[in-house]
């Protein structure tokens, strides 16, 4: 990943020693020229396993929370910005 390639980069260990740091280009041209394309995707199942456990358990609890309101009667099923007509009232 050409963005942890950059913030890793060393930190002088002494004040007065001075580093080169290296721009995103000569990251991202490293990172092809020693891992290839899929250098480029390095980290991106891990991410999207997190993405999916996250969304799930949004998701899951909105409708736990939905079906609590529904059950204790603070909402019913059906009314809600559209009153009783529905959404599909006036499609003709």
């Amino acid at each position: 990943c050409v963005r942890a390639g950059v913030q890793g980069q060393l930190i002088p260990p002494h004040a007065n020693e001075i580093i080169q740091k290296q721009g995103a280009y000569h990251v991202l041209k490293n990172l092809w020229l020693t891992k290839g394309f899929w250098g480029l995707y390095a980290g991106v199942g891990p991410s999207v396993a997190r993405a999916f456990l996250v969304s799930g358990s949004r998701f899951s609890a909105y409708e736990g929370a939905l079906w609590l309101c529904r059950w204790s009667g603070l909402t019913s099923a059906g009314e809600g910005e559209f009153g009783e007509e529905g959404p599909g009232a006036y499609d003709d």
